[in-house]
């Protein structure tokens, strides 16, 4: 049964953070997804070539 009686509201929030909950496992945590390939930022061109070539 649930404490019915109304707490000062000075202990009310030390009151909740006497006891710590459960600890949970690291491997409950951790979710895991498959990946697909990620497309290529420069388009297939060499960028420092380009530069080299432009400013060079």
């Amino acid at each position: 049964m649930p404490d019915t009686e109304p707490r000062a509201e000075a202990e009310a929030p030390a009151a909740d953070f006497r006891r710590l909950p459960e600890p949970i496992a690291l491997e409950d945590t951790v979710t895991s997804q498959d990946v697909g390939h990620v497309p290529d930022p420069d388009g297939g061109r060499d960028p420092n070539h380009e530069w080299m070539l432009r400013h060079g």
